[in-house]
């Protein structure tokens, strides 16, 4: 197998293995990269299927139009792909770096899809609803919950489904451990958010066993995205929720609501504005106060005067 296969297919990290140093460095920073891995160890399989001893543009453009169906997913794998070709090139330029938009470009970020109140209201209710299962006797009183704290806390779905019992804090305080960029913070929760919490905890004691996960699984064990995603899925349609829509919204836009919703109180007053970007960047999690901004890109006409002046304020931050 070629060397810089090995690179991306060795567990190991070994400082002599070519590739590997550009992945630490990455991973220092506080990137995770786990698709990034899985989609590098695909390619290694398949260009050393082919015997080949150095990236080709076309083995990559071959490759992902094999296992990527949508431009998005094209344009995620091309991208890792591209990283890792130029890492390559500058110890051996008989690789490869193909164009970042040789084929496909990166689909610009989705426009979320804001909940009202009351449809989060039903969600909720409908989650209360959910077929029941034997091997699950927590599946309403589990959903419920973590849907609602999603939805009052703007929490990743990854940070909700990591929760642990001891991840909860005297006073009502959740510790959100080692997420994205590797930040760790303390999330506050209003007071009808600790009384929901605290009504499932007494359910979830007398029926998830010894497991320590806030939202366990079947098997006690951590909860499968996978699941979460197809049950929020079922639980849209029971609550019928933008029906006519061909892509139905998502569990992470309750995050997305979470963030406008909070913006919207803040009032176009420059010192407001900033304060309530500061803490909700904070509280969201947010690497780079950028992130935070982008909200108002996706906001009805009413955010306009907000959007001007945080635009100003992340203008002059910047300089």
């Amino acid at each position: 197998m070629p060397r810089w296969t090995l690179a991306c297919c060795r567990r190991s990290r070994s400082p002599g293995v070519g590739g590997c140093h550009a992945e630490r460095r990455r991973r220092t920073l506080g990137y995770k990269l786990v698709k990034a891995e899985r989609h590098l160890r695909a390619f290694a399989r398949f260009a050393a299927g082919r015997a080949e001893p150095h990236i080709r543009t076309a083995s990559v453009l071959a490759w992902i139009g094999t296992v990527a169906r949508t431009p998005g997913a094209r344009a995620r794998r091309l991208t890792d792909l591209f990283l890792f070709a130029r890492f390559l090139h500058a110890e051996d330029p008989r690789h490869e770096i193909p164009r970042a938009d040789v084929t496909w470009r990166r689909e610009t970020r989705p426009i979320p899809y804001i909940y009202t109140a009351d449809e989060i209201a039903r969600i909720l209710a409908a989650a209360g609803n959910l077929r029941h299962q034997t091997p699950n006797p927590l599946r309403r009183q589990l959903y419920t919950m973590l849907f609602g704290l999603i939805a009052a806390t703007g929490l990743r779905v990854s940070e909700a489904l990591a929760l642990r019992l001891d991840d909860i804090q005297p006073g009502g305080v959740l510790h959100i451990r080692e997420t994205k960029f590797r930040k760790s913070r303390l999330v506050p929760l209003h007071p009808t958010v600790i009384d929901a919490l605290d009504r499932y905890l007494e359910v979830r004691r007398q029926r998830a066993g010894e497991s320590d996960w806030l939202f366990p699984s079947v098997q006690h064990r951590k909860l499968c995205p996978t699941t979460v995603n197809y049950t929020f899925r079922c639980t849209l349609r029971r609550a019928g929720i933008a029906p006519e829509r061909s892509q139905q919204p998502r569990i992470h836009d309750l995050r997305h609501t979470f963030a406008t919703r909070v913006l919207e109180q803040c009032g176009a007053e420059r010192g407001a504005v900033a304060r309530h970007f500061v803490a909700l960047s904070t509280y969201l999690g947010h690497a780079d106060i950028r992130n935070t901004y982008w909200y108002l890109q996706a906001t009805p006409e009413m955010m306009a005067d907000i959007a001007a002046a945080a635009e100003r304020l992340v203008g002059e931050s910047a300089a």
